[in-house]
C-alpha cells in the first residue's frame, strides 16, 4: 500500500459529496420509475447508483499500489455494465406491455437528475486525471449520466406535445444502453494502462 497523495485526498472528499449526491436521487429516480412507467428513468435510477457505488470505491481504494488500482479499474468497467443490460431489459418489458410513461413527471425528474449529474460532473472534471482509472471511471459516469438526462428530458417532451408512445421512452432507455457499454470500454483501457505501467 503506498500514500495518497495531495490531490488523491481532494478527489477522496469529491468522490465522498458526489457518491451522497447520487443514492439521493437513485432513491428518488428507483420510486418514481415504476409509479410514471419509465424505462428509461429506471434505467437512469440504474446509472445513479453505479455512480454512487464507483464514488465509494475510489474513497476506499485511493492510496492503494497502482496494480492493485488496475484491477479494481477492471472491476469497476464491469459494474459500468449492470445499468446498461438493467436498461436492456427494461425496454424489453416495455415492449411487451406498451406502457407510456407519464411525460410531465417524467421531464421533471429528468431535469432534477441533470441538476445533479451537471453539478457531480464539474465536481470530478478536475480530478479526471488523478486516481488513474478511478478518476476516469467517476468522471465518464458522471458525464454520460448527464447525456443521458438530457434524453430523458428530450423524450418527455416528445411523449407530451408529439408522439403519446413507448417509442421516445424506449429509445432512450437503448442510447442508454450503449452510453454504458461506452463507458465500461474507456474505463477498461484505464485499467489496461495502469496495468502495462506496472509491467513496464
Amino acid at each position: 500500500m503506498i500514500l495518497a497523495l495531495p490531490s488523491e485526498h481532494a478527489l477522496r472528499r469529491t468522490a465522498l459529496i458526489v457518491a451522497a449526491l447520487n443514492l439521493g436521487y437513485f432513491v428518488v429516480e428507483v420510486v418514481a420509475a415504476p409509479i410514471i412507467g419509465s424505462v428509461a428513468l429506471f434505467a437512469d435510477s440504474a446509472d445513479f447508483f453505479e455512480d454512487a457505488a464507483v464514488n465509494l470505491l475510489i474513497v476506499l481504494a485511493l492510496g492503494w499500489s497502482l496494480a492493485a488500482r488496475a484491477r479494481l479499474g477492471g472491476m469497476l468497467a464491469a459494474f459500468a455494465l449492470v445499468p446498461a443490460f438493467a436498461a436492456l431489459w427494461s425496454a424489453w418489458l416495455n415492449i411487451s406491455t406498451g406502457v407510456v410513461p407519464e411525460p410531465f413527471a417524467l421531464g421533471l425528474i429528468g431535469v432534477g437528475a441533470l441538476a445533479v449529474n451537471v453539478v457531480c460532473a464539474g465536481l470530478l472534471a478536475r480530478h479526471r486525471g488523478t486516481g488513474g482509472s478511478l478518476g476516469a471511471a467517476a468522471w465518464l459516469a458522471a458525464r454520460n449520466d448527464a447525456l443521458g438526462n438530457v434524453a430523458i428530458i428530450g423524450a418527455a417532451v416528445l411523449t407530451a406535445f408529439f408522439w403519446h408512445s413507448f417509442w421516445p421512452d424506449l429509445l432512450v432507455g437503448a442510447a442508454l444502453f450503449l452510453l454504458n457499454l461506452d463507458a465500461a470500454n474507456d474505463i477498461r483501457k484505464a485499467a489496461r494502462r495502469e496495468q502495462m505501467a506496472v509491467l513496464a
